[in-house]
């Protein structure tokens, strides 16, 4: 078992950490390699930004019911075609 990451290997893992799936093994892996991978670390820097904009939107969804009823004007107007 190898301590050094390739860069998609390495992306991989950064996507993993991002959804708290990554093992300690894998983060201490990721860590070697950003420490000497600038792109990677570039990568790592955008998901970072990428998952607090996220966290940090509010986002709301259409409700339930109203879902329910655009789909059924849409498969309506489908049917007309």
């Amino acid at each position: 078992m190898s301590v050094f990451l390739q860069c998609n290997e390495a992306h991989h893992v950064c996507d993993k950490n991002q959804y708290k799936e990554a093992s300690f093994w894998e983060k201490v892996k990721l860590n070697i390699h950003l420490a000497f991978c600038s792109f990677c670390r570039k990568y790592s820097a955008r998901n970072m930004r990428l998952t607090k904009a996220i966290k940090n939107s509010n986002i709301t969804t259409m409700p339930a019911d109203q879902k329910e009823a655009l789909e059924q004007r849409l498969q309506k107007e489908l049917a007309n075609y």
